[in-house]
C-alpha cells in the first residue's frame, strides 16, 4: 500500500484530495530533481508546520539518510562523516525573525515573506503556501511573487475556494471549514508527502 493509499486508509475525509496530494508530490520531485529547493510559508499553527515540514526534510524522517563512502570521504572528522545525513533543501520564511520583523516596520506587515520569496526564490524552487482560510494577504501576496519569479506554488488548504487556491499549481484543500479540522489533517497529509518524498530520493 503506497503513502497516498495508507493515508486516505486512516484519513477517509482526505479521499476528495489524493489527486491534489499526488499532484503536489509530483511538483516537488521535479522541483527537487533538477535542484530546486522549497519554501514554505504560513501564520500562526501554519507557521510551526512550516518549520515541522523542514525538520523531516532535512534530514532523515523514516529510514536512514548516512552518507555513502565516497562522500563519508570528505571529512576527516568522524562525527562529521558518522552522522551527518542527506536531506532536501527547504527553508521555513516564518523562522526568519529579524527580516520579518524589520519588513513589518519598514515596508508593509503583509510583505513579510513577498520580501523572503522575491530574494530566494528561483525558477526550479516552490512554494508551499498553508493557509486554513486560503485568503491571508501576507500568504497570497507571497504566492504571487513566487509565480513572477516563475515558481510553481502548492498549497494545503481548506474546503472553500479561495485566493490562494485558484493561484495554485496544486492545492490540496482539506474537507472542512473549521481551522482546527484543517490543522489536524495538514499533519498527516505533509508527513506522508515527507514520507513519498524520501522513498523517491533516499530508498
Amino acid at each position: 500500500m503506497n503513502e497516498i493509499n495508507l493515508l486516505i486508509n486512516n484519513y477517509p475525509e482526505l479521499s476528495l484530495c489524493s489527486d491534489s496530494i499526488s499532484a503536489l508530490l509530483d511538483i516537488l520531485k521535479t522541483s527537487f530533481s533538477t535542484g530546486g529547493k522549497l519554501l514554505l510559508c504560513g501564520n500562526g499553527g501554519s507557521a510551526s508546520d512550516c518549520e515541522h515540514i523542514s525538520g523531516e526534510l532535512l534530514k532523515s524522517f523514516n529510514s536512514t539518510r548516512n552518507l555513502s563512502d565516497k562522500d563519508k570521504m570528505k571529512f576527516k572528522n568522524r562525527l562529521l562523516s558518522d552522522k551527518l545525513q542527506y536531506g532536501l533543501p527547504c527553508i521555513s520564511l516564518p523562522s526568519f525573525s529579524s527580516v520579518i520583523t524589520a519588513v513589518s516596520n519598514d515596508t508593509s506587515p503583509s510583505l513579510i515573506f513577498a520580501q523572503q520569496v522575491f530574494v530566494l526564490g528561483g525558477k526550479n524552487d516552490v512554494l508551499l503556501a498553508l493557509s486554513t482560510s486560503g485568503t491571508s494577504e501576507n500568504i497570497v501576496l507571497a504566492a504571487e511573487t513566487a509565480k513572477a519569479k516563475d515558481m510553481k506554488v502548492v498549497s494545503i488548504t481548506g474546503k472553500k475556494p479561495s485566493p490562494l487556491s485558484e493561484i495554485s499549481d496544486a492545492a490540496v484543500c482539506i474537507p472542512f471549514s473549521e481551522t482546527y479540522r484543517i490543522q489536524e489533517l495538514t499533519v498527516p497529509v505533509y508527513h506522508a508527502v515527507c514520507a513519498m518524498l524520501e522513498n523517491e530520493f533516499f530508498p
